[in-house]
């Protein structure tokens, strides 16, 4: 087997992987959601009680609980804003209900908004909410807790690092929970920290809840291969016993209920670049929910139940993250699994790949400032490390060259008899030592990175909106003119022409003519950082092996 071959059978793949994903999108779209239901209770320490436990029960997953409308408490419940260096909220004490990203417009201008994570407008609603809920008087996400002091406004001062945002709720029942957010500079992970105090001569009995909610977005346009179209968008979360799962937002009216009893663990509602989850406290156990009703979706965190006794204490922490997909930042929080929500692919092989392309375009990054020049830099230290494959790939393919005439006399002679056509070519290979398959080697362990990096690509927010040279603005986009596919068309057309192709069946040979165009067509679509890699590993390529022909295919061997 050839180059030319492998190129035609990942045209091959890449149509057909192209095709699954267009029927995918309407075999999603022609789904009829339906109402999923759970049901369970935890006691304080999150496990499922016994009959007659004693410790607050977890209601069940009401159906069309998580579509019920925000009760009307604005009044209850004011409204504060806060502002960091990377972050602008509007919240209450129970409710996230506006997050702005203020490092990251929503279009490449310079002077455009910056995105709105959070937001309570119809068709982009989405929110982070928590609270409490049990057999005794409890507040709930959308009222009770009250800010401490007068003020609406709260702002990260100066040179500070932190900035601590306090709530309060007391109940008539001689309880008192103080609820604390801390939010650091340029951080994105929010901690969320309830204290409860029980002054009152009865035990207290409830269990603690964090959910997101929201309504799945519409999705903008751009073409097939517009990156919005194929990246994630539903729920994920995370537990020790299975690890990472995800359902995009009809699968989870499709496959039915979430009950997952986790200890630690993490959910979150996943997009484009990025995202919102909930990390609760390691140690605490809580029950995973996952319900659907009137166009909104929720997964919610329920637990862990508390009986804190008069006079007693409890509290509970988690973080809430609200922003990007950063790998740094996100691996930072050292929370196991939590990194799988930069999406970099539903294939773990695929996902751990991505990562160490991620970490080393990151390296080269730190050194040229650039990411275009560090998807080339990318590119130059897999083709260093391949060197060895490579050379043998267009030194075998040099010499099948160099025995091209022995061939065509070969296929002269045998004529129509393949089959001996095909045993003459092989002893001929057997006889001057020349590997059919090497050339094949080099490209096949390549296309593995080639798909990671695609998906590194689409998922990666350190690189949206990232401008390259001249017109390219933006390498998770695509090449606006063009240009970039019009060059690779000419690459592999060069790269076609030094190929040999003697012993091709004619038909093969004449649809290998169209390979050029096909693949033009196809990366106009793709992300321009994609399509920059493959040049630049198609010219070293090119280059490589018209050294090598010149070296050992000089003059043509005689018959």
């Amino acid at each position: 087997m050839n180059q030319t071959r492998v190129f035609l059978i990942f045209a091959w793949l890449a149509v057909a992987t192209l095709l699954w994903m267009e029927w995918g999108k309407e075999r999603d779209a022609s789904r009829a959601p339906t109402m999923p239901a759970a049901a369970a209770t935890t006691t304080a320490s999150g496990a499922v009680p016994a009959a007659g436990g004693q410790a607050p029960a977890v209601p069940s997953a009401t159906p069309g609980m998580a579509a019920a409308e925000p009760a009307p408490a604005a009044a209850s419940a004011p409204v504060v804003t806060i502002t960091t260096d990377v972050l602008q909220l509007e919240m209450t004490g129970g409710e996230i209900r506006q997050a702005d990203l203020l490092g990251y417009p929503s279009e490449a201008a310079d002077d455009s908004a910056p995105v709105r994570l959070f937001d309570q407008a119809a068709g982009r609603y989405f929110v982070a909410r928590t609270g409490w809920a049990g057999n005794d008087v409890a507040p709930s996400h959308d009222g009770g807790f009250r800010p401490v002091g007068s003020t609406s406004r709260y702002a990260l001062a100066e040179g500070a690092n932190t900035l601590e945002v306090p709530f309060e709720w007391t109940g008539p029942n001689g309880v008192t929970i103080r609820r604390t957010y801390t939010f650091g500079r340029g951080q994105y992970a929010v901690s969320v920290r309830d204290e409860v105090a029980n002054a009152g001569s009865q035990p207290w009995q409830a269990y603690v809840y964090r959910e997101l909610s929201r309504e799945p977005r519409a999705l903008s346009r751009g073409g097939p291969m517009n990156a919005e179209q194929y990246s994630f968008q539903g729920a994920a979360w995370y537990s020790d016993a299975e690890k990472y799962e995800k359902r995009d937002f009809e699968d989870i009216a499709d496959d039915g209920p979430l009950n997952r009893q986790v200890t630690g663990g993490w959910i979150a509602m996943l997009q484009h670049h990025f995202f919102a989850g909930w990390i609760p406290q390691a140690d605490q156990a809580s029950l995973f929910v996952l319900e659907h009703g009137n166009g909104r979706y929720e997964i919610e965190s329920r637990g862990p139940a508390f009986t804190v006794a008069p006079g007693g204490t409890a509290s509970t922490e988690a973080r809430l993250w609200v922003g990007p997909k950063l790998v740094g930042q996100i691996q930072a929080q050292d929370v196991p699994g939590l990194d799988r929500a930069v999406d970099f692919s539903r294939f773990s092989i695929f996902a751990t790949l991505g990562n160490w392309i991620f970490w080393l375009l990151d390296a080269i990054h730190s050194l040229v400032g650039n990411w275009g020049w560090s998807i080339i830099g990318l590119v130059v230290v897999i083709k260093v490390l391949l060197l060895p494959l490579s050379t043998a790939q267009y030194k075998s393919m040099a010499r099948m060259r160099k025995f091209q005439p022995r061939i065509a006399q070969l296929k002269e002679r045998y004529g129509d008899d393949r089959q001996k056509f095909q045993m003459a070519m092989m002893e001929l290979y057997k006889k001057e030592k020349i590997n059919p398959v090497g050339g094949c080697l080099p490209l096949l362990v390549q296309m593995p990175v080639f798909l990671a990096l695609y998906w590194v690509l689409l998922e990666s927010v350190e690189l949206r909106h990232a401008p390259w040279i001249l017109w390219i603005n933006d390498l998770t986009a695509r090449d606006p003119y063009f240009v970039l596919p019009a060059i690779n068309m000419a690459v592999m057309w060069a790269t076609q022409k030094l190929a040999p192709t003697s012993g091709m069946d004619p038909m093969q040979a004449k649809m290998m003519q169209f390979m050029p165009l096909v693949f033009g067509v196809m990366f106009a679509f793709f992300p321009a950082g994609l399509v920059l890699y493959w040049i630049t590993n198609a010219g070293i390529g090119l280059a490589q092996q018209w050294y090598m022909t010149r070296k050992y295919a000089e003059a043509p061997a005689k018959a």
